[in-house]
């Protein structure tokens, strides 16, 4: 029965829309009543006052670093987990538990003189507490909010300063506690150093060691004869080669060349002298010669006198070649002694090395370890004494919390218009979720999807009968569009005897079928009007006709049927009333009669409306639709569910009766535009029309 739709059409923005402008009313009145809640409750809050203090947050480094001058104090190593650490170290139970203790709000958050605990304190200042960073430095700002903006101010500067306190004390305490290790290792090195300096010393008694240097680097007399001896055979090494040196290259020179060499080589002052005379008497021969010649006896005298000081420098340079040959041979003999005693002195060093100094060097080794680690212990000391008392400023108070004068919390235009946008929210939720829920017919769309229908007629709200608004009503229309489609539409008859019915009760079909009838009557057909409603007719009331003879004494066969037709004020048509039902309604509405009675009717008028039962429940309905040339159902918007629709059309498809179309009627023009913008326009056309039709409208015209 409520199967799916062969087809589905897609969704548009208009057709959500829609959803929420038919169900305006809902949302108004969950955004007022949310507005109105949420601004009672705002105004029903306590008032809270939000104190802010900032603090930066250094890692713990002194000021300046007196043992690395050369860094700045500013430049550390960044640690990505610290300021989330100090987070956390500010709002742990040690720095808020110092706070509860030093402002005493054990007994200020009591009651009548009564004490809270401090498990309950803390967690009124945890809840009252929020730390938070500055993106991209190491500030944080402690924000306290309480009731009392003095008080909130307070906790707010006592928390740093009390953050500020651990800090600072708890680097004192590492750092002493760190002193007394060094202290208690300085010790124990001590005494590690007093017994390798006791083995030493017993070593050096038991081996009979002598060392001209106590400590580190200490020499042996062995040690040193050696390194004497060593330096002396490089020495008279670096002679000899020089001897040689000197040797070899007079060897190699002769003639004036020996001469100018020896000059330079032994630096001789006979030898120099005698150079000095030669000169002197080449000199004077060259004087001579200019005024004498060669057997002049004076240059003949001087000419012997420079042969023979010639001769003495001969054996002169003969004798100082000599000379440095024995030079070089006694140098060479000096080093060869020396390396003979440096091979005996090793020979005898090794020994010793091998029996006496190696145990001894080994201990003098580990005395300068012992002794290196407690210079190194020494010295940390003295650095962290140092260290201990460079100032340092973990941390640094940058803004102190003032008394707020005006409260954070509540914020009404903030609540309100959060308010609004939850109460819209939840008004478009709402109204989405009852359009979801309801199942009624909607739409023509609606109509032709889950009928299968065609929609002959949309009917708007407040529509009464013709006969009290008159032809020139502005619903009128809307009914001649229905007439006209009943004949212009589909396959159906235009003429015959027509049953208008609904699925249910009180969806306006009596008074479609009077107006339908109405404006068949006006375009001049003869139109009869019936009754067939026999539980609850309604017809005459709107014609204001008698009910006491009608339809039911017909089937009876009380009267015959042209006594009980009555003429209307209406031109052209005519009405049957329903009569009164008697006690006993079994057989009243029988098939054989209903189909003779409409045969005999339908020969005298042009057409035939009856106004039936609803369908569903009451069977009725289905005994007059079967003898009918065509079925109306009327549909009203927005009431039943369209199962109940859909089981009154499967109803009449059971009968086989031919059905024209649908009305829907009741339509609410103001909840859709688009039904809105549809009779608009009718009423717009009307009004001009009969603005045209009046002398008025003939000469605005006219003007115009």
């Amino acid at each position: 029965m409520n199967e799916k739709p062969k087809t589905e059409s897609t969704l548009h923005f208009l057709d959500y829309w829609r959803v929420i402008r038919s169900r305006k009313e809902i949302v108004l009145a969950v955004l007022f009543l949310v507005v109105i809640t949420g601004t009672a409750y705002t105004f029903t809050l306590p008032k809270i006052y939000t104190a802010q203090a900032r603090i930066a947050v250094n890692q713990d480094t002194a000021e300046i670093d007196p043992f690395n001058p050369s860094m700045m104090s500013g430049m550390r190593m960044y640690d990505p987990y610290f300021l989330r650490t100090q987070f956390e170290i500010i709002q742990s139970k040690p720095i808020l538990y110092e706070v509860i203790n030093r402002l005493n709000l054990q007994e200020a958050w009591g009651d009548e003189g009564e004490k809270v605990t401090k498990e309950v304190a803390y967690k009124i200042l945890r809840a009252s507490l929020n730390a938070s960073q500055y993106r991209d430095t190491n500030l944080i700002a402690l924000t306290v909010e309480r009731q009392d903006p003095k008080e909130a101010a307070r906790i707010a500067n006592e928390l740093a300063d009390v953050y500020r306190d651990a800090r600072l004390e708890f680097k004192r305490k590492e750092m002493n506690r760190a002193m007394d290790a060094l202290s208690d290792e300085l010790g124990k090195q001590q005494e590690k150093v007093s017994l390798a300096e006791q083995r030493v010393e017993d070593l050096r008694q038991d081996l009979d060691i002598t060392v001209l240097q106590e400590g580190l680097g200490g020499l042996s007399v062995e040690k040193l004869r050696l390194q004497q001896l060593e330096a002396d055979r490089i020495a008279s090494r670096v002679e000899m080669l020089v001897e040689k040196a000197r040797y070899e290259q007079m060897e190699m020179l002769s003639g004036d060349d020996l001469l100018m060499a020896s000059s330079y080589v032994t630096r001789d002052p006979f030898i120099e002298s005698m150079r000095a005379q030669i000169k002197d008497q080449d000199v004077m021969l060259s004087s001579l010669l200019e005024n004498y010649g060669e057997n002049h006896p004076e240059v003949k005298q001087t000419t012997a006198a420079r042969d023979e000081l010639a001769e003495k420098l001969k054996t002169a340079l003969e004798g100082l070649k000599k000379g440095m040959r024995a030079q070089y041979i006694v140098a060479k003999s000096k080093y060869e002694a020396l390396e003979e005693e440096l091979r005996g002195v090793r020979t005898s060093e090794q020994k010793t090395q091998r029996e006496k100094l190696l145990p001894f060097n080994k201990a003098m080794q580990e005395l300068d370890i012992q002794h290196s680690i407690m210079t190194a212990l020494k010295g940390r000391l003295a650095q962290e004494g140092i260290s201990l008392e460079v100032p340092r400023t973990p941390v640094e108070i940058i803004d102190s919390a003032e008394a707020p004068s005006r409260p954070s919390s509540p914020n009404l235009i903030l609540n309100v218009l959060m308010s609004i946008f939850i109460g819209l929210g939840s008004g478009v939720g709402l109204a989405y979720f009852i359009e979801y829920l309801d199942t009624s017919i909607k739409t023509a769309d609606d109509v032709e999807r889950w009928i299968e229908l065609p929609v002959l007629g949309l009917i708007p709200q407040k529509v009464r009968p013709l006969i009290e608004e008159g032809p020139d009503s502005d619903h009128a229309e809307g009914y001649r569009v229905l007439r006209t489609n009943m004949a212009f539409t589909g396959e159906g008859p235009n003429k015959g005897a027509f049953a208008v019915l609904s699925g249910g009760a009180g969806e306006g079909k009596s008074t479609t079928c009077f107006n339908l009838a109405y404006v068949c009557a006006q375009q001049g057909e003869k139109v009869l009007l019936v009754d067939a409603d026999l539980r609850r007719p309604i017809q005459h009331t709107i014609l204001g006709v008698s009910n006491r003879f009608g339809l039911t004494n017909v089937l009876l066969r009380d009267v015959p049927v042209e006594e009980t037709i009555k003429t209307t004020s209406v031109p052209n048509l005519h009405f049957l009333p329903s009569g009164r039902l008697p006690r006993t309604s079994l057989g009243v509405l029988d098939p054989k009669r209903i189909g003779e009675l409409v045969q005999s009717l339908k020969a005298k008028y042009d057409v035939i409306f009856f106004d039936t039962s609803p369908l569903v429940g009451i069977s009725d309905a289905a005994v007059v639709a079967k003898e009918m040339d065509g079925v109306l159902l009327v549909v009203q918007y927005r009431k039943y569910p369209r199962d109940m629709v859909m089981r009154a059309k499967q109803m009449l498809d059971t009968l086989g009766v031919p059905q024209v179309g649908v009305v829907l009627n009741n339509i609410n023009i103001m909840r859709d535009d688009y039904y809105y913008y549809y009779h608009a326009y009718y009423s717009n056309y009307y009004s001009y029309r009969s603005a045209e039709s009046s002398p008025a409208g003939i000469q605005t015209g006219t003007s115009a």
